[in-house]
């Protein structure tokens, strides 16, 4: 007996409160953990976590990462319609809507694309649907549609899978690389290091956007450019061009710790290379890669909107939702009554940005406070 609009919102605060509460039982199940069942009573971890938790500007980061993260993971329950009906097979036979028809007095079934059709904001006299209003199906629009009539809300909650998906490809497949990279060019030096840096410097020298354009030209009828709709090639892509400077972030730490004295040790007692650069080095390494992996992971977010944004075969395949394209769609009406269309996107793209770079920020302070230069207040803005 609820409206569409009070159902929506009880489902969505359901979701956000389970999950954030998964993540709070996981958080407290690791402190029990530490205290309780822990061999070691401290570990340089426990450190880390005691600043982030004193840390204002990294828990904004976090809070925005575990919002984020939930969009992606929970998308299909958060909207207030499905992507298969109102996006992807919205002629299909069961994706037909009923609404009362005023007119002849009696309940009428229509395919959710022609409702999506009369349901267009293009800012132009009765051709907008405002965020949290309905349109004349009887369907709630949380932030109101776009200029083909499908529901903004449930694009971005699809196109936040698909770009988290594609930018943990690129930042976990360049992390690997440039961390396997930056530990044989420290424990080697001299000709490796040197052969690596060429490789680097190289690739670096590449324009992204044409070597993006190459791609997407080459692989247009391949079966590779079916995986994510386009999403695996891209994010392989962006891996290959940005191994070399997460390879350049490490590379310092690693050679600071292939001097150290206790890798001098583990050499003496005949321990193997990948033995010691496992062990011994990545340990030490890891935590600047994380910072500079979570720094770099909003510029992929940005790289993504921004050649779906351009189109032109560029970006995520349409129909697939892509952030970039809802800005896109809506560039010709920011001034009109349809600013939602590419205003909402746009603030979502920048929260999420701001949220992991507050998120690196804070755990560069956390894993290394020498580092630090300046307060939470100055970080902030």
């Amino acid at each position: 007996g609820l409206s569409p609009a009070v159902a929506w919102a009880i489902r969505l605060v359901l979701v956000f409160a389970y999950a954030f509460f998964v993540f709070y039982w996981i958080y407290r199940g690791w402190l029990v953990f530490r205290e309780h069942y822990r061999a070691a009573d401290w570990t340089p971890r426990d450190d880390i976590i005691g600043r982030l938790r004193g840390h204002r500007w990294a828990q904004f980061g976090i809070v925005v990462c575990l919002l984020y993260i939930t969009m992606a993971l929970f998308a299909p329950a958060l909207g207030p319609t499905t992507v298969d009906q109102n996006i992807l097979h919205s002629y299909n036979e069961e994706n037909h809507i009923k609404y009362f028809d005023e007119e002849a007095g009696k309940v009428v079934s229509i395919p959710a694309g022609q409702a999506n059709f009369n349901s267009k904001s293009k800012g132009a006299g009765d051709q907008n649907v405002a965020p949290m209003t309905y349109d004349n199906f009887g369907r709630f629009h949380p932030f109101g549609t776009l200029t083909n009539g499908r529901d903004l809300f449930t694009f971005m909650m699809a196109g936040a899978r698909i770009s988290l998906i594609v930018a943990s490809i690129a930042i976990i497949s360049s992390a690997i690389v440039a961390s396997i990279m930056g530990l044989v060019s420290a424990y080697y030096g001299g000709t490796v290091d040197l052969v690596i840096l060429t490789l680097s410097d190289g690739i670096t020298s590449i324009p992204l956007l044409l070597l993006l354009i190459l791609v997407g030209s080459l692989f247009s009828g391949h079966w590779l450019n079916r995986i994510l709709d386009g999403g695996f090639l891209l994010g392989m892509v962006y891996a290959f061009g940005s191994w070399p400077f997460l390879w350049r972030a490490i590379r310092g730490p690693a050679f600071q710790v292939a001097e150290e004295e206790w890798i001098d040790a583990a050499k003496s007692f005949g321990q193997k290379p990948l033995t010691i650069m496992r062990k011994h080095m990545m340990p030490y390494v890891a935590g600047y890669l994380m910072i500079y992996a979570s720094l770099s992971f909003g510029s992929i977010i940005i790289s993504l909107a921004a050649l779906s944004f351009l189109g032109n075969g560029l970006g995520i395949t349409p129909p697939t939702p892509a952030w970039g394209r809802a800005v896109s769609l809506g560039q010709s009406y920011v001034s009109g009554p349809s600013w939602h269309i590419s205003l909402i996107p746009g603030l979502m793209i920048v929260v999420l940005v701001t949220g992991l770079n507050a998120f690196g920020d804070g755990l560069r302070d956390a894993i290394d406070p020498e580092t630090e230069a300046g307060t939470e207040d100055e970080a902030a803005t």
